[in-house]
């Protein structure tokens, strides 16, 4: 029999009954990983009684998921039960609700383009509010319900929609294919230039509730994105309270945007009275995320002080309106604020941010910085507050997200979702533990160890030394959903993994200190933080493991091939840095090379040959798996296509995986599961009870 239908009518599991064997027998495995529900996106009603938010699910035949928005009764004597929004089928993002609470706001690509959608939160069938020729790419609804504001690809020297569709039309029936360009960002992250930017409108609904009409353009003669590519969104445009203004941030391009951080805010009438005004050119940093105050007279964002570095500490700042002045709200506070939301009373921000391996919510007065830590725990990936009311978005290394309720204090907090749990009712997790020892320079150093899902006291198991990408970023308590340690702890291998300096949620000096000694101080951490998790675990096997690695990891695998291979069985490198010196002409965003480097390649060449593993390419000698997509524009394939050429010359033991439809990251579920299959098989051939011959 087939659990999912009771699924489709009650997520969650208190009231699904398991069946009479229900317990753990196996452990977690990438077939789990691709196909559990993913929850995000909650949103309150002003009351705080009402819930909606999106559930992530995968077909995993057909190659693809799909997102649906369901509710949730939150106030007192209401049966905790989900129900399903959206229609089975209709593919959906970013749910916001009406100032009424009556409607929620949606996009969809159901109609053949991405378009804006409602329905009554009540229920009822959705409604289609826009009919644009191109794609609405994010949104945000003004405050009185009236308006709304819209980022659209367009060609800017187009005075409207309907000419950007046609000179798309135009290329795409012009049998020359050739395209000529005379300035970088010819490509971006997985996607080639085509010459459009992403431009801020707002358009009125009518009395039917529709979109009619050309919107107003309200970003004329901004050269740049808005809101940002390739990540961007909402959060980086604010309406005011009297929704007369929009703020929004965006980045001047011109011939400098490969090498430049420099976001500005903006602000611009709604009515189209003035062309947008700039409000922070003071700072040759990134300013970004705008939030009014409630009575309109301050704007708050989040800003970086260093020019070019990506990784700069990201403060609370206030800008008064009327004078101009800023003031920055926590310099005290040594962690990078996530994003803004504003209380009730507009006295406190509320932020997540990285904090020693995991990701917490916390609060900050706006008169004197002081921080509160509202809630902790794994990571907070996000949540949503309304008066008292508080939901926030919570995973674990032992579980995918979940959501929970509680007071805007914290207090109360409680589990108000259990989705998966009957599809993982088998399943048993590695038990995960942190844990510290003194690393480079002295300083405290983090990491994690998971137990493989059938630990058994006395017994020693196999390891996957798991290195993360950034540099400047973290493992952590995060349930990853490509770089899970429970996908390598239910083949019954442990993990251990190393936050090494660099890596972020420990203080702003630990994250720079990787800026420029790539392969010094985190490869220090590295061996200290293996020998230190060998005397602290016996059931590390240390004569049987294997270092993997992606991006960074990826570059760090390359690196240990050729600087530390004693240790390992086998090394696998995904989307690694082989050629620094290369990397720093073929990549698009040269901010982030030219900033770890201190400089161009011609500038400072001894920089990018200082921890250049193409330079030590004589010195591998243990198998190497390298895997790169055709779509990486970050770090080109040939960067892959290098390193395995030198382990074939070398006639190192070595298999290439590529996939020509992802980029950086492995996305489709089934190119997922290939992944991870390819990735389990190398590392079990090699840490097998008895070497292999050649090894």
């Amino acid at each position: 029999m087939t659990l999912r239908p009771l699924l489709s009518l009650l997520l969650l599991s208190s009231v699904v009954a398991l069946p009479a064997h229900a317990g753990p027998t196996r452990g977690f495995n990438v077939r789990d990983l691709v196909t559990v529900e993913r929850l995000s996106d909650p949103q309150l009603t002003s009351d705080g009684h009402r819930l909606v938010f999106a559930v992530r699910q995968v077909d995993y035949a057909a190659n693809k998921a799909s997102t649906g928005l369901w509710t949730e009764h939150l106030s007192p004597g209401t049966d905790p039960v989900q129900t399903r929004l959206t229609p089975e089928g209709m593919n959906v993002n970013s749910p916001a609700l009406s100032p009424d609470d009556k409607t929620v706001y949606f996009l969809s690509a159901k109609s053949g383009s991405m378009q804006l959608w409602s329905m009554p939160l009540a229920g009822g069938a959705p409604q289609q509010l826009s009919n644009y020729p191109l794609d609405v790419n994010n949104y945000k609804i003004s405050p009185d319900g009236a308006a709304v504001a819209l980022s659209i690809d367009v060609f800017t020297d187009c005075a409207d929609l309907a000419c950007s569709k046609k000179r798309l039309d135009d290329v795409a029936a012009n049998k020359a294919s050739g395209v000529l360009y005379d300035k970088l960002f010819i490509r971006h992250w997985d996607t080639w230039a085509d010459g459009r930017r992403s431009q801020l409108f707002v358009s009125r609904f009518g009395s039917d509730g529709k979109l009619a009409g050309e919107p107003s353009l309200l970003s004329r003669g901004i050269d740049g994105d808005v809101p940002s590519k390739p990540f961007g969104d909402a959060s980086e445009y604010a309406w005011s309270a009297d929704g007369r203004w929009i703020a929004f941030d965006a980045r001047i391009a011109g011939k400098t945007e490969p090498w430049s951080t420099n976001f500005d805010l903006f602000l611009v009438p709604v009515d189209g009275s003035a062309a947008p005004r700039n409000l922070t050119t003071a700072n040759l940093a990134t300013d970004t995320g705008p939030v009014f105050s409630p009575d309109g007279k301050t704007l708050y964002y989040r800003a970086m002080k260093r020019p070019t570095f990506e990784a700069d500490r990201f403060g609370l700042m206030a800008l008064d309106l009327a004078s101009g002045a800023t003031r920055e709200i926590d310099p005290q506070w040594d962690r990078s604020a996530d994003g803004i939301t504003l209380d009730a009373g507009g006295t406190r921000i509320y932020t997540t941010a990285e904090d020693l391996g995991k990701r917490s919510l916390f609060a900050i007065s706006i008169a004197d910085g002081a921080v509160s830590r509202i809630a902790e725990g794994g990571d907070i990936g996000g949540f949503t507050l309304r008066g008292d009311a508080l939901v926030i978005a919570r995973d674990t290394l032992t579980s995918p997200t979940q959501l929970f309720a509680a007071k805007a204090d914290g207090s109360g907090i409680h589990q108000i979702t259990d989705n998966n749990r009957v599809k993982l009712h088998d399943v048993a997790m590695g038990k995960p533990e942190q844990f510290s020892f003194v690393g480079a320079n002295g300083d405290t150093v983090y990491g994690y160890v998971v137990k493989p899902w059938n630990y058994r006291k006395g017994v020693k198991y196999p390891v996957a030394f798991l290195i993360h990408g950034g540099p400047q970023g973290s493992f952590g308590d995060h349930f990853h959903y490509r770089w899970n340690p429970q996908t390598y702890a239910g083949q019954g291998f442990a993990a251990v993994m190393i936050d090494f300096h660099g890596s972020t949620g420990y203080g702003q000096a630990f994250t720079d200190a990787i800026s420029g000694d790539w392969g010094g101080a985190p490869l220090e951490d590295l061996k200290k933080g293996w020998a230190a998790a060998l005397e602290k675990y016996p059931f590390l096997d240390g004569d049987r493991a294997c270092a993997l690695g992606a991006s960074y990891g990826g570059f760090m695998a390359y690196w240990i091939a050729g600087n530390w291979s004693q240790p390992w069985r086998c090394i696998v490198a995904h989307d690694g840095v082989f050629d620094s010196r290369m990397m720093g002409y073929a990549t698009e965003e040269l901010w982030f090379d030219e900033w770890e480097n201190k400089g161009t390649p011609y500038e400072n060449p001894e920089n990018y040959e200082r921890f250049n593993p193409v330079n030590h390419v004589k010195d591998w000698n243990k198998p190497i798996l390298v895997i790169h997509s055709q779509l990486d524009y970050r770090i080109p394939i040939e960067q892959g296509i290098a390193a395995f050429t030198a382990a074939q010359r070398r006639g190192i033991e070595s298999e290439f995986l590529t996939f020509p439809d992802e980029n950086h990251w492995i996305l489709k579920p089934q190119n997922s599961v290939l992944w991870h299959d390819t990735v389990n098989a190398w590392i079990e051939r090699w840490t097998a009870e008895k070497p292999a011959a050649n090894h």
